[in-house]
This record gives C-alpha cells, sequence and structure tokens, in this order.
C-alpha cells in the first residue's frame, strides 16, 4: 500500500501516501481544488454580493480540498495525520452545509461546493472524505505491521 523513499539529507524516511489507488485521490482531490477555487473566485469577484456565504464556503472548500492534496502528495505520518484531520473536517463541512441547504435553502441563494450534499459535483465531495479516511487508516495499518 504504501512506499519508503529516503531522504536525500540521511532524515528518516517519509512513507508515500499516493501509491496504487491513492493516486485516484490525488487526482480527485486536485480537480475537486481547481473546480472550487476557480468557481469561488469568480463568484466573489463578480458577485460577491449575491451570496457571500456561500461563496465563502466554496473558497474554504477549495483551501481545505488543496491542503489534502499536498498532505497526500508530501507523504509521511506527521502528513498522514493532518491529511486524516482534514478529511474529518471536510466530511463534517459537507454534512453540515448540505443538511443546512436543504432545512434552510434561503440562507444560500446560490450553490456551494457542498450544497446538497455535493450533488452539483455528483456528490464527489461526500463520497471522497470517507474513501480518503480509509485509504489513510489503511496506510496507517499497512506502514505498522
Amino acid at each position: 500500500m504504501t512506499v519508503t523513499e529516503p531522504d536525500k539529507d540521511g532524515a528518516p524516511a517519509r512513507q508515500k501516501l499516493i501509491t496504487g489507488p491513492g493516486i485516484l485521490l490525488v487526482w480527485l482531490y486536485g480537480v475537486m481544488v481547481v473546480g472550487a477555487v476557480s468557481r469561488s473566485a469568480v463568484q466573489i469577484s463578480s458577485d460577491f454580493d449575491k451570496a457571500p456565504l456561500a461563496y465563502t464556503l466554496s473558497a474554504l472548500a477549495g483551501l481545505v480540498y488543496g491542503f489534502i492534496t499536498y498532505s497526500l502528495v508530501r507523504g509521511g505520518e506527521k502528513a498522514r495525520r493532518a491529511a486524516l484531520v482534514c478529511c474529518a473536517a471536510e466530511l463534517v463541512g459537507v454534512l453540515a452545509v448540505g443538511t443546512w441547504t436543504l432545512v434552510e435553502p434561503s440562507a444560500f441563494p446560490d450553490a456551494t461546493v457542498w450544497s446538497d450534499f455535493g450533488m452539483g459535483y455528483l456528490f464527489i465531495p461526500v463520497i471522497l472524505p470517507v474513501t480518503a479516511m480509509f485509504w489513510l487508516n489503511k496506510a496507517r495499518r499497512a506502514s505498522a505491521g
């Protein structure tokens, strides 16, 4: 599952997290970074007054996706733990915003990345953190044993 790559400076080797199916996770998170950041940048720069909460949440989602992508590529135990925490926060955000958009639709005059549990993104925002947490925990078990 994971590969250990030696460090040039003689530091302890860092465990790679993006082997096998992990490569797909990095690719999907990369696509989500581009989608969320570009969408929110256009919305914030052109129509921020229309739906400031929705556009700010989309920008926040893009930042979270970016950090998770970076952590997966960086590898190592510290990065794995950081990615795991961010994936859990992402899942909480998707569930909270998804529920909020269903309960109080007037609070979101325009959709966010996480609206309706990510329906506008084929539900990838709700599936991706669950899958990533599973992969990250599996990578931890594989390196421990």
